[in-house]
């Protein structure tokens, strides 16, 4: 009995992550395959008959890609980049329009953009008792809030979920960290379950 639960919890680590992984991949692609019309490109072939270009899985991700691709390259030409700027300028004087937009765009900066924010990992002390967060650096200069030096912007991601707490810290209790960010990330998302050294060796292995 007892080899058989063993067997059986081996069973789901096994395929419980896999299965998760690939619907959540799935349900990504027919989001975005169920973007583009199921007429779209149709053809009459000799051989087919009608066909269409919309009816072919994974055609709408390929098409986001390369349309992305094609106007990050136009956004970047001397040609488009006053009319972005432009368009830009009306979205972030607009009421309500400029909040939305502007955080948005602030937050995918994070992420992707030139100037990454959540590269730089922390361990923050809590109080004066021994409890420590692990979080990232967003803003080590606070003057535009009106705080003076001697306080950095820190967030802290949530565990088990894409959300997190921003907290003003004061320089002393912050502990630099010498470990990659997306490590760190892995770590604090998963709860602190991962162990990112022995997975390493497991794959070197």
């Amino acid at each position: 009995m007892n080899k058989f639960l063993k067997y059986l919890l081996q069973g789901i680590l096994l395929i419980v992550p896999l299965a998760i992984t690939l619907a959540v991949i799935f349900k990504v692609l027919r989001w975005i395959d169920n973007i583009i019309p199921d007429d779209f490109i149709s053809l009459d072939l000799p051989v087919l008959g009608k066909f269409s270009v919309g009816n072919i899985p994974g055609i709408g991700i390929l098409i986001l890609v390369v349309s992305l691709t094609l106007l990050g390259y136009l956004g970047s030409t001397f040609i488009a980049r006053p009319f972005i700027k432009y368009f830009q300028r009306i979205l972030t004087k607009a009421p309500l329009i400029k909040v939305i937009y502007t955080s948005i765009k602030d937050l995918l900066g994070a992420f992707v953009g030139k100037e990454k924010k959540f590269n730089h990992p922390v361990m923050v002390r809590m109080g004066d008792n021994n409890l420590h967060k692990l979080g990232f650096i967003t803003q080590e200069n606070l003057t535009l809030l009106g705080i003076d030096g001697g306080y950095t912007a820190v967030y802290f991601p949530h565990s088990y979920a894409f959300s997190g707490n921003l907290f003003i810290v004061e320089n002393k209790n912050i502990i630099q960290l010498n470990s990659k960010s997306a490590d760190v990330m892995k770590f604090i998302i998963s709860g602190g379950v991962t162990s990112l050294n022995k997975e390493e060796e497991k794959i070197q292995k």
